[in-house]
């Protein structure tokens, strides 16, 4: 069984277990590959893992072929993408403005065309090189996610919109970040089997985060144990263990918003 996730530390903190073989799902083998959230986006697409961590936006277009899992999702309350900029600028500016995103067919995209839809000058990049792109002039400003977000005013960068803080009082629900989804050719039977398998392995990584942290930050971009420590307090947390009814009408609600305007899922 091919089980994909990013790199980030929420995911190899909260699937430590299963890569660490300490947890297995009976009668199937396990084997992890990390790719970057829009490298997965993009696989998903093409249903090349049985099972696969994926961005709520690329769960919409893929929902015909995966069935979405109810426990190893990304999902909370001010954990969301940030819009940020060298300079100072205005939300009402960002029409005429260039804009960096994460990808595609991440959530971070979703967000920022729902919130700002007349803004057509998008680009995209590799989450890690945002910053970057923005420095150097390629784009006037660009939505940072995962440790990025913890990190931007350091780098010299403005906020100019929270977009999970703006979803929030929008929708009054969490703001749905990372779904984790099983292939529909996969015995529907196994889902509980894996829900299981993912729950066990985020308790043993809470039981014994000393182990789970070489495995951590060997796959991190940032190793920071700060920004480590931060990054995996701000996006594992209930909603990980279980959506429940709230992570339900948050994933309900952002495929509404979506259709409402129009966006392609």
């Amino acid at each position: 069984m091919n089980f994909a996730y990013s790199p980030c530390p929420n995911d190899t903190f909260t699937f430590y277990g299963l890569a660490a073989k300490q947890v297995s799902i009976e009668g199937y083998g396990i084997k992890v590959h990390h790719h970057d959230i829009e490298e997965l986006n993009t696989l998903a697409l093409a249903g090349k893992y049985e099972i696969s961590k994926m961005s709520f936006h690329t769960w919409l277009l893929v929902s015909g072929r995966y069935r979405l899992l109810k426990a190893g999702n990304a999902l909370g309350y001010g954990c969301g993408p940030v819009l940020v900029s060298r300079r100072k600028i205005k939300p009402e500016d960002l029409s005429g403005l260039r804009t960096v995103l994460p990808g595609e067919h991440t959530t971070a995209h979703l967000l920022f065309q729902l919130y700002c839809p007349t803004a057509s000058q998008r680009v995209f990049s590799s989450y890690d090189r945002i910053f970057s792109e923005i420095a150097a002039g390629h784009a006037d400003c660009g939505v940072v996610i995962h440790e990025s977000r913890f990190l931007y005013e350091k780098e010299g960068f403005h906020k100019v919109c929270d977009l999970g803080e703006w979803w929030e009082k929008t929708t009054n629900t969490p703001i749905p970040l990372g779904a984790i989804a099983v292939r529909n050719d996969m015995p529907l039977e196994l889902d509980a089997y894996i829900e299981n398998a993912i729950r066990a392995s985020l308790t043993l990584a809470r039981a014994e985060p000393a182990s789970a942290m070489p495995y951590i930050k060997q796959m991190a971009i940032e190793t920071s144990p700060a920004v480590i420590e931060k990054h995996i307090k701000t996006f594992v947390n209930e909603f990980t263990m279980d959506l429940g009814a709230s992570g339900m009408l948050a994933i309900a609600k952002l495929q509404e918003i979506a259709a409402q305007a129009g966006i392609r899922q």
